[in-house]
């Protein structure tokens, strides 16, 4: 049985990511969608609430689980014998970081492959960064992240302008 793992921070998931989790999961038996705590970022939802969303956003897909991680990404796929990382790539630049990643990922666990998988492009230009900015001004934002979440990402950012003022 091969096993894969998609992590990501997912703050929150888009359809760019969902995307690349439906494809993903095509191709492997199992696929673990991992929310991995990024140091240098500050999220709008906590891990455990990205997790709920991830999960309610993936239910459709029988072979995919929801999971978070504050390991090294290698040493997590050990853990969970996984031997392949999914990673979305959307420009040239995400490429650049991403085969630095995967070089770094195979030197500590030398049995874990990197399969990168370019974006549709429809979303080439979506990220979480983006989706949360247009959620600032009040956007539409059923065409960016999946419809189970609109509403949760709606009223965090809600919550979170009101703690500005």
């Amino acid at each position: 049985m091969t096993t894969a793992i998609y992590p990501g921070s997912f703050d929150p998931v888009t359809l760019g990511h969902l995307n690349i989790i439906k494809r993903a999961a095509a191709c492997f038996d199992r696929l673990i969608v991992c929310v991995m705590v990024n140091s240098s970022k500050t999220g709008m939802f906590t891990p455990q609430e990205r997790v709920e969303l991830l999960r309610r956003s993936t239910q459709r897909f029988p072979n995919v689980t929801v999971d978070q991680s504050n390991q090294l990404l290698a040493a997590y796929a050990r853990a969970q014998g996984a031997q392949v990382v999914v990673k979305g790539l959307r420009a040239v630049s995400d490429y650049e970081q991403e085969v630095q990643m995967a070089v770094i990922n195979r030197k500590l666990n030398p049995g874990l492959e990197t399969m990168f998988l370019a974006s549709s492009e429809k979303y080439t230009y979506l990220s979480s960064t983006i989706v949360k900015e247009m959620a600032r001004y009040g956007a539409d934002l059923e065409e960016f992240i999946p419809c189970e979440i609109v509403d949760d990402v709606n009223r965090r950012m809600g919550e979170m302008q009101r703690k500005e003022r």
